[in-house]
């Protein structure tokens, strides 16, 4: 059974962009729904980097902290299947930024899962999710790691429980899902323990780019430089390959030089040197347009009736936004822009 191989996203160098034109909730940053990765998992390896089936248990202590993962009959959880993860934590924290506090369960959108991670809605797609939630429920996971300063002194699963709540009989396919987290996983989030991704991470074919781009936003953030021995950098990712294996891995993720936001170098004395994009751009720091904003956008544009595509009127501005363009009240803005533009007809 261990040499089965896992069904992941395509083994490409770099994914495509699935779906270019997303949904309303899910359209992009701008949004106000960045991606969120809890700062846990981000410097501990909690997920497999295997694509076949992983029946090992991990056991990674490093300084004062420890973490024993056991697996269940499905395999240990990947780093595939994080993805589901950073989704319900981006819409906890979308509540908690909205000055709510978010219920631990969950009732989602498969579809908007999928599309807002980057994965195929086909019957494939629901399959890989369906498969990803069996073993992130499964795993048994202790540690002494704490989020939001408590520690959770029983083994847990990364999801408590899920139950698919809506499913079409026709195409085999869930349609909505409700999703308990794990106390562990809903205190960091509460905590405010985590950092912005790029969305392209979803497009990061290979377990280990994805697991050393999280790695490099971590420490490297927003500093021109950060640098680490390639041994640690293995520790650190949790790959089982040897050492010179590892070696020749990162040198290919340098030479295909797609990371978001980072690039990697590694030098002849095996030390591997992360250096910030000049494109760069922190999230954080462009300014964010309510939902509530969107919407009357969007309704200011059907009542015109010019002929133009709230959609491109809105990717429009928010390129205006990641150029640079700070404006003292950026919902005020984003609706004088609107208006100015559906005041006459497309050209």
């Amino acid at each position: 059974m261990t040499n089965k191989v896992l069904q992941t996203p395509e083994n490409l160098s770099l994914l495509p962009d699935r779906h270019p034109t997303k949904d309303f909730f899910i359209a992009d940053i701008f949004d106000n729904l960045p991606f969120k990765d809890d700062l846990a998992s981000m410097e501990h390896p909690l997920f497999s980097l295997s694509k076949k089936i992983d029946l090992r248990k991990l056991e990674y202590k490093k300084d004062n902290v420890s973490v024993t993962i056991a697996p269940s009959t499905y395999g240990l959880p990947t780093i595939f299947d994080k993805d589901v993860l950073l989704y319900c934590g981006s819409l906890l924290m979308d509540q908690i930024n909205q000055g709510n506090i978010p219920p631990k369960t969950l009732r989602i959108s498969s579809h908007d899962l999928l599309v807002a991670t980057n994965r195929p809605t086909n019957g494939k797609g629901y399959e890989l999710l369906r498969n990803a939630l069996d073993r992130l429920r499964g795993a048994s996971i202790k540690t002494n790691i704490k989020t939001n300063k408590r520690e959770v002194t029983r083994a847990f699963g990364l999801i408590e429980s899920y139950e698919i709540i809506e499913s079409s009989k026709v195409k085999n396919r869930m349609i909505r899902l409700e999703i308990t987290l794990s106390d562990w996983f809903y205190n960091s989030i509460l905590g405010k323990e985590v950092l912005t991704i790029n969305r392209d991470y979803f497009r990061l074919a290979k377990p280990l780019e994805r697991r050393v781009y999280e790695i490099a936003r971590k420490h490297c953030g927003k500093s021109e430089e950060w640098k680490i021995s390639l041994d640690k950098l293995k520790d650190k990712t949790g790959s089982t390959s040897s050492l010179p294996k590892f070696r020749y891995f990162i040198k290919q993720i340098e030479k295909t030089n797609h990371l978001p936001d980072y690039t990697i170098f590694l030098s002849n004395n095996d030390i591997v040197n992360f250096s910030l994009r000049q494109d760069f751009v922190n999230i954080e720091e462009v300014p964010a347009i309510s939902r509530k904003t969107i919407e009357q956008g969007r309704r200011i544009t059907e009542v015109a009736g010019t002929g133009w595509s709230f959609d491109e009127l809105h990717s429009q501005f928010s390129m205006q936004l990641l150029k640079g363009f700070k404006p003292d009240n950026a919902n005020g803005a984003f609706i004088n822009f609107i208006k100015k533009k559906v005041a006459e007809r497309p050209k």
